[in-house]
């Protein structure tokens, strides 16, 4: 039935990891329990309970129980596969974004959001996040920002460093877009094609990825809710501007991916051609020596008349008539190279 949180078979380990922030200090459990959360829960201006794992229902329904998590947004935590998406809730939202884990095997992690007015709780299919830029800033010595912006500020700063993750990679296919452009324009080889035609199956990927995260955030920045101050409304347009940017990364290697394709296509028709060209001007060559040697190899008896094939008699029949094949084959190459066929 709707709401029914039931575990992947091949889901993880559950993991807890309790952050607790005020503006002057931090404190951070690992391996945190639910009594840590329960006796923790109140007591600090922000908490970011952060699961990695999936496979613990009655941990992860506990948690839900504690922050008031809408049902159906947990069953779309455990059932993972999700498009990103917003979903706003009276008290809480819900973000979905996708990690990217490797572009090559299109492996894709997704990490699941909730904030509200003092919590923000992540939850992660396994381990390795792109969230540690966020950790140390968070364990920084100094007052900074984010401890001090509240909970909204601490969602908008994870689901930036997940956007800010695809920088990396995208930018890591782009250089072996150009190296493959160079390699093609000096020996073009059929490997290239199936490079090509991956790196074009990745950037569609990535694309069905890319947009739905877009929509996500302009939605979050469009809709008011009472959990989500105006001013980390401005970082979100930043976080917005930030996919605006891979979209357009994605689509320009997209279209250069085309370009190479009908590149490495017309270079492999062109080289096809002066094959052709190449064996149809050998052809020709020989078209005329054949005739002669044809003509030449005739049996008739020159002793029976005297027209029948004089030539036969010559003393220096043998030679000469290799001297003329030479000068017509050398007369058609000459003929050739003055049309530029050559």
């Amino acid at each position: 039935s709707p709401g029914t949180l039931i575990a992947d078979p091949s889901a993880r380990r559950s993991e807890l990891r309790l952050t607790l922030i005020s503006p002057q200090k931090f404190k951070t459990i690992e391996n945190a329990s639910i009594d840590d959360l329960n006796t923790h829960c109140d007591k600090w201006p922000v908490i970011w309970l952060d699961c990695t794992g999936l496979a613990n229902i009655p941990l992860i329904e506990e948690i839900g129980r504690i922050f008031s998590l809408h049902p159906l947004a947990l069953e779309d935590v455990v059932n993972t596969g999700q498009r990103p998406k917003v979903d706003f809730f009276e008290d809480h939202a819900f973000v979905v974004v996708r990690m990217i884990d490797d572009v090559t095997s299109h492996r894709y992690e997704q990490i699941a959001v909730f904030f509200g007015n003092n919590f923000v709780v992540t939850f992660q299919e396994r381990e390795g996040d792109p969230f540690n830029p966020v950790r140390k800033r968070i364990e920084s010595s100094a007052p900074n920002r984010l401890r001090a912006r509240g909970a909204d500020y601490l969602a908008y700063a994870l689901i930036d460093a997940v956007v800010d993750s695809y920088f990396p990679p995208i930018e890591a296919a782009g250089d072996t877009v150009d190296s493959i452009e160079d390699e093609m324009l000096h020996s073009p080889h059929k490997h290239q094609m199936r490079q090509l035609h991956e790196l074009r199956r990745d950037a569609n990927v990535l694309k069905g990825v890319l947009w739905p995260m877009r929509d996500a955030l302009a939605t979050l920045i469009r809709n008011d809710v009472p959990y989500v101050k105006a001013e980390t409304k401005i970082f979100l347009n930043d976080t917005l501007d930030h996919s605006l940017r891979l979209i357009e990364l994605v689509e320009t290697q997209r279209d250069m991916l085309t370009g190479l394709i009908e590149m490495h296509l017309s270079l492999s028709q062109a080289r096809t051609n002066d094959v052709i060209s190449y064996l149809t001007i050998v052809s020709v060559i020989f078209m005329p020596l054949t005739f002669l040697v044809g003509i030449w190899g005739m049996n008739f008896d020159p002793q029976s008349s005297p027209w029948n094939m004089p030539e036969l008699k010559a003393y220096y029949g043998y030679p000469l008539s290799l001297l003329f094949m030479a000068l017509v084959a050398f007369g058609l190459i000459a003929f050739f190279k003055w049309k530029k066929w050559l």
